[in-house]
């Protein structure tokens, strides 16, 4: 008998594995990103009190209410240049970037490049 293993189950146990060694602090927190069928969410942490510091996704009307489509490359850009701005006015200006398991590829990398874009360092 085989066993099978979902998508999202590989992806959990990639996102352990690299989450052994990545730790978000109040100086350096962790940007973590989430990925759904429908939206994308991103936020930052710190991993020493477990709070989180900013946030922003989709699924606010500021950011996805204006798009056409709310799983776009061009939606998760807004989702990162949003992200860093909300971080540059807590005055955090470098971060851990925790991509979730997920291939830095596609709407990760698109969120990325927009949080560098907007002043983020990681």
């Amino acid at each position: 008998m085989t066993t099978m293993t979902s998508r999202n189950k590989l992806r959990l146990r990639r996102h352990e594995r690299v989450r052994r060694r990545m730790v978000g602090s109040s100086g350096r927190p962790r940007l973590s990103v989430f990925r759904s069928l429908h939206h994308i969410y991103a936020q930052l942490i710190d991993d020493a009190t477990g709070s989180t510091l900013a946030a922003a996704s989709t699924r606010e009307k500021s950011i996805g209410g204006d798009l056409s489509s709310r799983k776009s490359v061009s939606a998760a850009e807004k989702v990162g240049t949003a992200i860093a701005q909300r971080a540059k006015e807590r005055g955090i200006t470098a971060v851990v970037f925790d991509r979730g398991g997920y291939k830095y590829h596609g709407r990760i990398k698109a969120l990325a490049d927009a949080a560098r874009g907007a002043g983020l360092e990681f």
